[in-house]
């Protein structure tokens, strides 16, 4: 999954939106203004996410601690993630050696976490407006 690919797939989420915050350079996608992804690309001597990764894109994804561990350890790409909790966050650099599909339900995962921990009208308003299946992928 490139740049490009994991923007359009956050995008599809119901009520999903993008900011910019940051700059231009950084994406922040949002539900019910609660970030779950933020994109962005390393610079080009890669430190922060070390220098094997340098000008690769990542995208931050909310994540289960214990599930957080067992995809450091699964997957060299998915790291502690840059500037946010350790804990509850990872990065994941988008280069072909990680499944498009896994990224995907990554991502789903990320955008699940937050959703149901949205206030309580928020997460009523979306649980009306959408099937369950489409918000807790």
């Amino acid at each position: 999954m490139n740049k490009e690919q994991a923007k359009h797939y956050c995008l599809t989420l119901p009520d999903a939106s993008v900011s910019f915050p940051f700059g231009t350079e950084v994406s922040v996608f949002k539900v019910k203004n609660k970030m779950f992804a933020l994109l962005a690309t390393c610079n080009q001597r890669g430190s922060e996410l070390g220098e094997q990764f340098a000008g690769c894109s990542f995208l931050n994804l909310k994540c289960d601690p214990d599930e957080a561990f067992m995809l450091r350890d699964i997957f060299p790409e998915v790291l502690p993630a840059y500037h946010m909790s350790k804990k509850h966050w990872i990065s994941v650099v988008l280069i072909d050696s990680i499944p498009y599909k896994e990224i995907e339900r990554l991502i789903d995962r990320s955008y699940g976490l937050v959703v149901k921990n949205l206030k309580k009208s928020d997460r009523t308003h979306l649980e009306l407006k959408y099937p369950a299946n489409e918000l807790y992928r």
